[in-house]
């Protein structure tokens, strides 16, 4: 089952009942929600929760992951997923073949502890960055060096 699926992968797992949307929150403040094959193939229902899970976690500074299952039934499906988790949502995705998979991915994240997050979403504010850092400095009393030390605490306007 799921259970020795996910104790298996080396990595202690503590049930809670007060986690809400989230499915597994690692130690490294790195939020998951983990989108099965069956979520994928049903339709948009996974939407709703994807919405709920962003809008709960996006103001504590946590990292935003979402793992779904990419097979040989969700595949078609699966590019609207993307599309919407990484487009729309603005949230980090990453694809698995199963369960297995994903027990290893979240046990490799956790092992992985202070490290640099290797699926964090840099390139996008890295073009960006210039332009950031102007605007930023249009804002009275902020300069380059507060602009920068901006930029290095956050890593969107929005937070």
């Amino acid at each position: 089952g799921v259970c020795v699926t996910w104790t298996g992968a080396g990595v202690k797992v503590v049930f809670e009942k007060e986690l809400g949307v989230v499915d597994f929150f690692l130690p490294n403040r790195t939020c998951v929600l983990y989108i099965s094959e069956c979520d994928i193939i049903a339709g948009n229902g996974y939407k709703r929760k994807l919405v709920r899970f962003r809008n709960a976690n996006s103001s504590g500074g946590q990292e935003l992951v979402a793992v779904a299952e990419r097979s040989r039934l969700s595949e078609q499906n699966f590019p609207a997923l993307q599309s919407f988790v990484v487009f729309e949502l603005g949230l980090t995705l990453l694809p698995v073949s199963a369960q297995t998979e994903a027990s290893q991915l979240i046990s490799q994240l956790v092992h992985s502890e202070g490290r640099d997050n290797p699926f964090r979403r840099r390139s996008l504010a890295r073009l960006y960055e210039p332009q950031i850092l102007l605007l930023l400095q249009q804002i009275p009393g902020v300069g380059g060096v507060k602009a920068s030390s901006l930029l290095q605490s956050f890593s969107s306007l929005q937070e």
